[in-house]
């Protein structure tokens, strides 16, 4: 078997699956609820039951049943640098950047995930990587969170030892590349035993549970992996349904027909006991509240114009929600009345430009046009070309108008520090030590070279878009 990127990324994440089922059993029990979701909303949708009933993994893509995405939180400049040199190894380069602090969190992002369509295709685990911003904590926190972190490394020796190695080599033998894996998976293994006290760990809490989880352990474990499923709100009835501690709404756009970005909603993060060293050296029990599981439902990749009009809305919806002190219910309302204004057809997003499209030659499609040039709107006019939406494959985008964020207050100077602070692209961009790919390029550059595909094969020198 050849293990290229593809199949190393793809083994990787299966790996990292199985391990957080074994430490969050409530994780599994998702996976199988969405599996069941998935089955029960391609059943309705045909109007068959019993025994004509469709298996989802016959009739969804492949990267539908497999696709994870995973989130871990870092601590310095080195952690960040290395974690990025990993997951190159695996064909995932780092895309978007995205600024916390409008969320009220003392950190930055970005998404590690593969870029080409057909690497999607193959495989599409990513993992939503933030790192901390000591500039954004208070001077004693920020002396205790460097300390602690200064004193740990979540990587193996051998894992370094692999990276190096495959850096030079271009790759890794199959036997390297189950190495990696081994060796990988202990960077995000949970680990119950603290490496600060109890003390420390309650004043790194204090400012921010968030800084807490960030450095009071050994490694950068996975806060949550989220599956993809086909029908968001029926995982959260089920979920419902089922006893999970599932949380109130569904963050994102509301249901539509035709999906855009993301919808996605999670059970609440779990108390799991802790031991913390007390001024003896001795551990003494405690308990930590960090990972939980989450659910995706991808819609599609809006364009500039797009993203305006949805951050636009988005920040009407929660300046009205938050004049009006709106509970989740009348929320819910009011996002789906300010909603109305973004199309909610697959053929005015691509007229009005709000969405990214990839475009094919129709099956009656004759090549060869004997014209030197044709407008895009007269090529689907005729019935020569086709289009279908490019899924999204980032997250959330925030943006100040974005989230409402009053609850954070001004009554301590660690929330002033948070809510004052601007985007730091170029210090994010100088940790990791390469630029972040801006996401919406990816995307357009897609829809450009699947015309270019057309133009090729019509025998065309342009289509005028």
């Amino acid at each position: 078997m050849d293990w290229g990127q593809d199949t190393l990324r793809a083994g990787f994440c299966h790996a990292l699956s199985e391990m957080y089922k074994s430490e969050v059993p409530l994780y599994g029990d998702l996976v199988d609820l969405v599996w069941k979701a998935d089955a029960e909303a391609i059943n309705t949708s045909r109007k068959l039951g019993g025994a004509n009933a469709i298996d989802p993994d016959d009739v969804l893509p492949s990267r539908n049943r497999v696709e994870r995405h995973g989130a871990i939180r870092l601590g310095t400049a080195q952690e960040l640098s290395t974690i990025r040199r990993m997951f190159a190894v695996m064909g995932m380069s780092p895309v978007g950047y995205y600024d916390l602090s409008v969320a009220g969190f003392p950190m930055h992002a970005t998404a590690f995930r593969p870029k080409s369509r057909e690497a999607l295709a193959r495989h599409p685990f990513r993992v939503f990587t933030t790192v901390l911003r000591m500039d954004l904590l208070t001077e004693r926190t920020r002396d205790l969170a460097q300390r602690a972190l200064k004193q740990r490394n979540i990587f193996t020796d051998r894992l370094v030892a692999l990276i190096d190695h495959a850096e030079i080599q271009g790759r890794l033998t199959p036997d390297e590349c189950k190495e990696f894996i081994a060796e990988g998976l202990e960077t995000f293994r949970w680990h119950s035993k603290a490496t600060v006290t109890l003390d420390e760990y309650k004043i790194l809490k204090a400012e921010h549970p968030l800084i807490a989880d960030i450095v009071s352990f050994p490694s950068c474990h996975i806060n949550h992996l989220t599956p993809r499923t086909i029908d968001i709100d029926l995982v959260q009835k089920m979920m419902q349904d089922s006893g999970m501690p599932a949380k109130e709404r569904i963050e994102g756009p509301p249901r539509r027909e035709y999906p855009i970005l993301l919808r996605q909603t999670s059970f609440k993060a779990l108390e799991e006991t802790v031991y913390f060293r007390d001024s003896n050296e001795a551990y003494v029990k405690g308990s930590h509240t960090a990972r939980f599981g989450e659910v995706e439902q991808r819609g599609y990749a809006l364009t500039r114009k797009g993203r305006k009009l949805y951050d636009d809305i988005l920040a009407r919806v929660n300046t009205t929600a938050a004049e009006t002190g709106a509970d989740s219910t009348k929320y819910e309302e009011i996002l789906e009345q300010g909603f109305e204004e973004f199309p909610d057809d697959l053929r005015q997003l691509q007229e009005q430009e709000l969405a990214y499209f990839c475009y094919h030659l129709t099956p009656q499609a004759g090549q060869g046009l004997d014209i030197t040039k044709a407008s895009l709107s007269q090529l689907l006019k005729d019935g020569v070309l086709e289009y279908e939406p490019i899924t999204y494959e980032d997250f959330l985008p925030l943006s100040a108008g974005g989230i409402f964020n009053s609850n954070l207050g001004s009554e301590s100077q660690a929330k002033r520090l948070i809510m004052e602070a601007e985007a730091d692209l170029d210090g994010f961009q100088k940790m990791m030590g390469t630029p972040a790919t801006d996401e919406i390029s990816l995307y357009e550059q897609m829809q450009r070279d699947s015309l270019e595909t057309c133009r090729v094969q019509l025998g065309l020198e342009e289509i005028v878009v």
